[in-house]
């Protein structure tokens, strides 16, 4: 809650990752996808290397999003976000395929004010299908009881099209979809349009506007991201959708100032109280600033 001492957020980037690779800092976190094939990201990234950028560019407010399927990893973003020198909230992990697991892990951790999503690596999944499986859904509405968001990195056309089943099957979940859906800038976008907008459909979900730099023509603009941003606006309008930086995975495309005035560039043309939600009214709501 906003006061006179503490206004609400202006900007806040809500997908921003850190992880120590130097022994996986104290909770001893590790992170299987990343190793020599990703040169640029396989070393330490610690908040303190942003927090400049961040600075410079006018961010009040963040969301540290995990990036390994741990416990450990949740309790080291917690760990962080206790010592950002600006707001910051976690969306966490935690074992969503086992609903007394997932609420005996909350209980652990009810004292934790800043967690307030879970995301899982369903990219990662061996199984296709794994946000439909029945012991996935009685962890989620473990999640939405508790009124804690989802986050889905669906990044593949088969991922995408199941975000309305599972907001259908949990309305009173919110479900937060990451990175647009991966729209495939350098390709044909009908058929991400039709799953986009489907998603779109079901007035639980939002999305961000996070993560287009390393799907789009290299180097990237704005121009290259605007056809896919005018349609999520139609679809999800302002008051569904944030922008979210994705550093340092942006990084393999671009700098972080780079990426974040792209974002802003993209929703430009709207007016102010569209471009205000996007920039943090969307985030402040969904992540409880």
């Amino acid at each position: 809650m906003s006061t006179a001492a503490n206004p609400a957020p202006a900007f806040i980037d809500t997908h921003v990752h850190v992880w120590d690779l130097d022994g996986g800092g104290p909770f001893g976190v590790s992170y299987p996808w990343l190793g020599d094939h990703l040169p640029l990201l396989n070393r330490t990234y610690r908040l303190d290397e942003l927090n400049p950028e961040l600075d410079a560019a006018g961010v009040d407010a963040i969301v540290l999003v995990q990036a390994a399927d741990s416990l450990a990893e949740t309790d080291e973003l917690l760990r962080v976000t206790a010592g950002s020198p600006r707001p910051a909230r976690v969306t966490g992990w935690l074992p969503l395929n086992d609903a007394g697991a997932t609420a005996a892990a909350l209980r652990a951790r009810s004292d934790a004010d800043a967690l307030v999503a879970v995301r899982h690596l369903i990219h990662d999944e061996p199984d296709p299908e794994w946000l439909l499986r029945t012991d996935v859904a009685a962890g989620m509405q473990v999640l939405a009881d508790a009124g804690l968001a989802f986050e889905a990195v669906a990044e593949r056309e088969d991922l995408l099209a199941q975000v309305p089943t599972v907001a259908r099957r949990h309305p009173n979940l919110t479900v937060v979809l990451d990175h647009l859906g991966k729209p495939p800038l350098t390709g044909d976008l009908g058929r991400w349009r039709e799953l986009l907008a489907a998603a779109a459909a079901e007035p639980n979900v939002v999305a961000k506007l996070s993560g287009l730099g390393t799907v789009s023509p290299q180097p990237f603009s704005a121009v290259d991201w605007q056809d896919a941003v005018d349609h999520a606006v139609a679809v999800f309008r302002p008051d569904r959708l944030m922008l979210g930086g994705d550093w340092p995975v942006a990084l393999l495309a671009g700098s972080y100032s780079v990426t974040w005035q792209a974002g802003l560039d993209a929703i430009a043309g709207l007016d102010e109280s569209a471009r205000a939600a996007i920039r943090a009214g969307t985030a402040a709501r969904v992540y409880r600033f």
